[in-house]
């Protein structure tokens, strides 16, 4: 392109900002490719590899920080979410409205389809009892959490469990066990000489809960709901 071919106000416009074509990653392209025309086959131009090197480069660094800004978002935003269930949980003042919230808002908080909390006993329960503390109790003879967490493999389990699943235990969910699709699985202490807890939260989503994601917020809560079931069990 020549001052010939320019009208002087397109020509006015890019010297007064020129930084409008410089950050026009196609016109840029273009010039580029313009000029290399001009050079010839016979010429390699350097440079211009170099900048094509460079713009691949940028282009890998920006995707990087969108993921980057991405993660910290959603952690921040499941920070936040446990935060909120934690503060639910802690409001009743009776056992029966402690676990019938666990049920339902501090479930609907988390975004979970079902929540279980599981206590072992010398002495087992009844389904009466169950039923009566709105079915999020479970009462089962000892033995039973580290048998469900390791789901019949010889392995030592951990304080929090996330699985994937093809569908959820029926003796766990109940009618609802065909849908669950993935769930986490927080192992209870409760202090010496009690016997261990297990809170199960089961979700429809079979990505919610992966064994490649992170626990350390699920750690937390399970920490908190220990210490917010002591006062119970006293």
């Amino acid at each position: 392109m020549n001052n010939a071919n320019m009208d002087d106000a397109t020509r006015e416009a890019i010297i007064s900002r020129p930084d409008v074509i410089l950050d026009d990653k196609e016109v840029m392209r273009a010039l580029i490719a313009a000029n290399e025309r001009t050079m010839g086959n016979n010429i390699v131009d350097l440079r211009g590899i170099a900048m094509d090197r460079l713009e691949r480069r940028l282009d890998r660094l920006e995707d990087t920080h969108r993921s980057v800004i991405a993660a910290a978002y959603e952690n921040l935003a499941g920070t936040n979410q446990v935060h909120r269930a934690i503060l639910r949980m802690l409001d009743p003042t009776e056992f029966e409205i402690f676990l019938r919230d666990l049920g339902g808002e501090v479930a609907e908080i988390l975004r979970v389809d079902r929540i279980r909390l599981t206590l072992e006993t010398a002495q087992g329960g009844s389904e009466a009892t169950e039923k009566r503390l709105g079915g999020v109790l479970k009462i089962a003879r000892p033995g039973y959490v580290d048998g469900y967490l390791a789901a019949g493999r010889s392995i030592q389990t951990r304080q929090v469990t996330l699985r994937q699943l093809q569908a959820g235990d029926p003796d766990m969910y109940g009618d609802k066990a065909p849908w669950i699709r993935s769930e986490a699985c927080l192992k209870l202490d409760f202090g010496k000489g009690r016997l261990p807890g297990l809170l199960v939260m089961g979700a429809e989503d079979p990505h919610q809960f992966t064994p490649q994601q992170g626990t350390d917020l699920l750690a937390f809560f399970a920490g908190v709901f220990e210490r917010a079931m002591r006062r119970w069990l006293s």
